[in-house]
């Protein structure tokens, strides 16, 4: 063995060592640094949040016009199914992180198409059964919720056939951190759904036409979400995607959907139609804040989920985007707390005025704060989803069932449902935050070399004969020491 090929060796070693991951000064380097990623979250947060915002107007207008054209009890009607279609998305939001997950951990085009067809194969045959299933019990659903007629249920049936596999696709764009085509996707909804609503109400459909508009919105997001590996790829072949991230994802988009919605589901069962529909007016404040808090939550999880698994490294984006919402929210219910109560009356109509059950604005602004609260337990959950498998959504899970059984308790006036949700998010975001301040609080301080100065900069000749001498004294080397110790221990490094 000669000292050249002696020299390699070492050289081959000390590369291989470095991409292992064996030495923890290479792998930062390796890394994104937390500049960077916060520069991307930054970035693609403030373009989801501008899309979000152009969804948010136009989904207001959407239930504006709906409430106006169908009336107080028209529009809970409308208002309930709809509400039942977003339950569905926790099935629909478990199919898009984990897709963005993987995508973004994918290196290679090939890869991420895989994740793709494999995903969007098993979110087809989900939202098939689905449908069938929300065919099976229309007439019981229609019966719970007060509906007019049990073809509401079936048009949801459709919807939500087509609305599982939209979370694979939206899934894909997010993962490969195409922001700007997803916020175009979110508003291309949008603007069909309200388009829809305007001709098919007009046309003399009413509750059905509201409805069948959401449907029609659903079905051509689908098929215009892009960019995408392409429908041709699809395979058989599956990869293996991890089934305990499967359980994380739906455990935490089950709470996240009963949370969110299901306040709707209830109210519209225990109280008269008008009623319900003044609630339902309501609740889309709390629909718009969510919206724009998570325009933040989807930029930053496949920001997250890509950054590398060393401790510590996404927490910069965590905290980031726990500022980016708070300023979001607070802002937006500074706007509320401005607008005039009789703005909001004359927006809603007539109809929506129920002095019995108090004014619009308060509770408008009580429900925005209840919303905020929960979006900002949301980001610090869907943080530990994207960078392990995290218990956090099994409490979420517990509390959506606590808000379940409390309205389902104390539901005198709808004030009371609010201060109900209310309680529990402000109780649910403390538990979350306490681990997390005292990890941070607890966290040992970086050590400091004070004695340590840098004198100058070293070759590689010189680096790779410290390295040789330092481990030249190994059992491996024992038939080369006679012949170039001389070698090792005094090089001459010129030649």
């Amino acid at each position: 063995m000669t000292e050249t090929t002696m020299t390699d060796a070492i050289k081959n070693a000390v590369a291989e060592s470095s991409i292992a991951g064996s030495s923890p000064s290479v792998k930062p380097i390796m890394s994104l640094p937390a500049k960077t990623l916060k520069s991307k979250l930054l970035g693609g947060s403030l373009t989801l949040l501008a899309g979000s915002g152009l969804v948010g107007v136009t989904n207001l207008v959407y239930n504006v016009a709906t409430a106006r054209l169908l009336g107080p009890s028209g529009f809970a009607h409308a208002t309930a199914v709809y509400t039942i279609l977003m339950l569905m998305s926790g099935i629909t939001l478990s199919f898009q992180v984990v897709c963005a997950k993987y995508v973004a951990k994918s290196k290679t085009p090939e890869a991420r198409a895989l994740v793709f067809a494999t995903l969007h194969q098993r979110s087809w045959m989900s939202g098939i059964a689905i449908g069938l299933l929300l065919f099976l019990v229309e007439r019981p659903l229609t019966a719970y919720l007060n509906l007019p007629d049990p073809v509401l249920i079936s048009l949801l049936a459709l919807g939500t056939a087509f609305y599982v596999p939209l979370g694979v696709r939206r899934g894909y764009i997010q993962g490969i951190h195409a922001f700007g085509p997803l916020a175009v996707n979110f508003m291309l909804e949008g603007l069909v759904r309200l388009g829809g609503v305007f001709l098919l109400i007009g046309l003399g459909m009413g509750v059905k036409g509201a409805v069948l508009a959401s449907v029609i919105a659903v079905i051509v997001s689908y098929f215009v979400a892009l960019p995408s590996p392409g429908l041709t790829s699809l395979s058989f072949r599956g990869i293996a995607i991890s089934f305990r991230e499967g359980v994380q994802a739906i455990v935490f988009f089950s709470g996240q959907t009963v949370i969110n919605n299901f306040d709707i589901v209830l109210v519209k069962h225990f109280f008269p139609p008008a009623e319900a529909g003044f609630y339902a007016a309501i609740a889309l404040v709390g629909r718009l804040v969510n919206m724009c808090a998570w325009s933040v939550v989807n930029t930053m999880f496949p920001v997250s989920a890509g950054a590398g698994d060393e401790e510590g490294k996404g927490e910069p984006v965590l905290f980031a985007s726990l500022l980016l919402v708070f300023l979001i929210l607070s802002g937006l219910i500074f706007g509320l707390w401005l607008v005039p109560s009789f703005l909001w009356k004359t927006l809603f109509g007539a109809h929506f005025e129920m002095g019995g059950y108090g004014a619009l604005a308060p509770l408008l602004i009580l429900y925005a704060i209840t919303t905020g609260i929960y979006s900002l337990s949301s980001v610090i959950i869907t943080y530990e989803m994207s960078r392990k498998i995290a218990n956090t959504s099994w409490l979420q899970l517990a509390f959506s069932g606590a808000l379940a059984l409390g309205i389902y308790l104390l539901h005198q006036t709808l004030h009371q449902v609010i201060l109900v949700q209310l309680v529990l998010m402000v109780v649910l975001l403390f538990v979350l935050t306490v681990p997390l301040l005292r990890s941070q609080l607890t966290s040992p301080a970086p050590l400091v070399y004070s004695a340590l100065q840098l004198r100058r900069l070293m070759t590689e000749e010189e680096v790779i004969a410290e390295f040789l001498r330092s481990e030249f004294h190994h059992p491996e080397f024992d038939e080369y020491r006679h012949e170039f110790d001389s070698v090792v221990r005094n090089p001459d490094l010129n030649n």
